[in-house]
């Protein structure tokens, strides 16, 4: 095993590593540090609480099966298949990783209103209305997380030995045949990875929602909206809000180190 020799860093590039960590750790340490310790537990038990963290869990859960169900086959189409406007349909995929939320929670709202082009069919032909409702609230949270698990699970095609695939269908094989027992267990870390941070992602959604779906205490009332809802009259609730959300997220991230965070 080769020892890689120990580099001097550079003070220029030090100084400013070191301040761009305590920028991002401050914040954090802030947190940790106003946390009501004492009543941590009394506030975790107030029904507020529990009804937004079991709302928020429930749709984050259903908005990541809506997004394995339908990014999944999107993310094999854009690996495998050559067709014409490839690169603008994975563009498009990606556009809600910078689209500002209430922009997509915007339009949502006009794609499925009880207006919007869709949303009047739904009303006139089923009496179905989705938007500030907990349906909404798995859509706006589907609609921002689905790019983590298209990105993942297409990186992870990409990456996958395709001569597996040509050996099924030399075989005999049929095309889902190979895909059912051949890519997805090939390709399985990289669809439980991006199904993760899709589950993180609508965890913490806030912008899309709460202009989707409002916010209405146990119907819409996700965590990140209790928070917002907590610091106009108590802060302390909004920090112990605050504290779960932080805990899952790294969590997740710790959860997901090897393949996200650390290198080789």
């Amino acid at each position: 095993m080769t020892v890689r020799p120990r580099q001097r860093v550079p003070l220029a590039l030090l100084i400013p590593a070191g301040l761009g960590l305590l920028f991002l750790v401050l914040p954090l340490l802030g947190l940790l540090a106003r946390t009501p310790w004492s009543s941590l537990p009394r506030r975790l038990a107030q029904p507020g609480v529990l009804t937004a963290l079991r709302l928020s869990l429930e749709t984050a859960t259903l908005a990541t099966l809506v997004c394995v169900a339908l990014g999944v086959p999107l993310a094999w189409l854009l690996a495998r298949v050559e067709f014409p406007g490839r690169r603008l349909v994975r563009a498009l995929v990606t556009v809600p990783l910078v689209l500002p939320p209430v922009v997509g929670g915007v339009a949502l709202l006009l794609v499925f209103g009880r207006r919007g082009l869709l949303g009047a069919w739904l009303d006139a032909t089923f009496g179905v209305t989705l938007p500030f409702t907990t349906a909404a609230v798995v859509l706006a949270e589907a609609f921002v997380a689905m790019p983590f698990l298209v990105i993942a699970v297409e990186g992870a095609l990409r990456g996958a030995d395709a001569r597996y695939e040509e050996a099924a269908a030399t075989l005999g094989a049929g095309r889902w045949t190979t895909f059912t027992h051949v890519t997805l267990p090939l390709v399985a870390p990289g669809v439980a990875a991006g199904a993760v941070l899709c589950w993180a992602r609508a965890l913490g959604e806030f912008g899309a929602t709460i202009t989707f779906a409002g916010n209405y205490p146990g119907r819409t009332q996700t965590m990140p909206l209790a928070v917002y809802l907590a610091l106009e009259t108590d802060l302390q609730a909004a920090i112990v809000l605050s504290l779960i959300l932080l805990i899952a997220s790294v969590g997740i991230l710790a959860g997901l180190r090897d393949r996200w965070v650390t290198g080789p």
